[in-house]
């Protein structure tokens, strides 16, 4: 397979990924855990729903991330690749930060106001989004203030942009042919049965063995940041040498078995029933339920790669056309979520003809926004991540 050829399997598992992020925080607005703006009825279906999708949704994206690096260095000099990492990521957060994330922090302060900094008027902040925004420089967002630093939802294009900062002179060495002697061993060593579900045991180690409280943080998508580097990094070699991805698809019933079996046993009613419940850090429940959580996600990887090379391996015009509409739908999608959310919360319709409305309201809002301003107008293009087009 020639390394330069497109593949389409990838670009739609990206497009795919994005839109399970957008029904992910469609079902946020519903579950039993606090977000930004909660439903007046909240629903255990949704909770459930949300506990799959984590398991797998967030490493996915950085699974991707890292083929994408892969393919972006091929023809692209070390130069060229910061730049396009600055235009597509860095711009995108700066304008996330200062346009996309003040309405999400303002409902938020509405919906929760004891989270936030003054003024409130009898624990409620009083004032329009207008009045509000000079407060929205007070303090840091995560630490008792407002200023989102680091975008809200848009957190993975920070940590994205300095993991490739990080890893680039690494995979330059393998690019230039330096570290061929370590594919070569790795190749060898994953070409072994059952070699290639090891590559779930550093993220296993990293999340079982870091303290959740403290440096293992599991705020972000439900696994700490090191978890994604190792991720990253995977997504990388996993293409790099044609052997080990053919591993990866050779491993796809055991995969698929394992995660469908591991999953329900991961979810809250049977993990209490076989773990207990309260499990608290460095204990042996504790250990086995991220062990067993740690290797379900990377059978998820898996399974998702293998169905990609399977069954979406083609193009279309749809996928040319939602390909490049993945970066701007991903930053839009919460701010309209939290939107449209906020204004229907108090309704009294039930939780499921909400989530119908809310999601598909949600995106075709989303839609229109990005067909009539984002990729027709150059500047929204630029602040989106784009090329502009001519």
């Amino acid at each position: 397979m020639n390394k330069l050829a497109r593949r389409y399997d990838f670009d739609w598992l990206k497009v795919l990924a994005t839109l399970a992020v957008f029904i992910f925080h469609c079902l946020r607005f519903f579950d039993l855990d606090p977000w930004h703006v909660k439903n007046n009825e909240l629903n255990a279906i949704a909770t459930v729903l949300v506990e799959v999708l984590l398991q797998w949704i967030m490493p996915l994206f950085f699974l991707l991330s890292g083929v994408s690096i892969y393919f972006a260095l091929q023809f692209r000099t070390a130069g060229q690749f910061l730049r396009e990492r600055c235009l597509r990521l860095l711009i995108p957060l700066l304008f996330g930060i200062f346009i996309l994330s003040p309405p999400q922090v303002y409902l938020e302060r509405l919906s929760n106001p004891q989270h936030g900094v003054a003024p409130w008027s009898e624990g409620q902040f009083s004032g329009s989004f207008w009045e509000f925004i000079p407060y929205y420089f007070q303090g840091w967002y995560l630490f008792g203030g407002n200023f989102a630093w680091m975008g809200i939802h848009l957190w993975y294009l920070l940590v994205l942009f300095l993991f490739s900062l990080l890893l680039l002179p690494l995979f330059l060495i393998f690019k230039h042919g330096k570290g061929q002697w370590f594919i070569e061993l790795l190749a060898i060593a994953l070409e072994k049965p059952g070699a290639i579900f090891l590559l779930g045991l550093p993220i296993a180690i990293l999340e079982s063995g870091l303290d959740p409280t403290t440096f293992g943080v599991r705020a972000a998508g439900g696994w700490n940041f090191f978890t994604y580097l190792i991720l990253l990094l995977c997504g990388y070699l996993i293409v790099v040498d044609r052997r080990i991805e053919e591993v990866v698809h050779q491993h796809f019933i055991p995969a698929l078995a394992i995660a469908g079996v591991t999953t329900p046993i991961l979810l809250e009613p049977f993990r209490h029933l076989l773990f207990g419940g309260g499990l608290t850090y460095a204990s042996v429940g504790y250990t086995l339920v991220i062990l067993l959580r740690s290797f379900n996600s990377w059978c998820w990887m898996i399974v998702f790669l293998s169905l990609g090379r399977q069954f979406l391996s083609f193009s279309h015009a749809a996928l040319q056309y939602m390909s490049k509409a993945t970066l701007p739908f991903y930053m839009l999608h919460q701010p309209i979520i939290l939107i449209i959310g906020y204004l229907i919360a108090e309704w009294h319709i039930g939780a499921l003809p909400k989530f119908i409305f809310l999601s598909l309201n949600a995106f075709v809002v989303i839609m229109l926004i990005y067909e009539f301003f984002v990729r027709r107008i150059r500047l929204f293009c630029v602040c989106f991540g784009l090329k502009p087009t001519h």
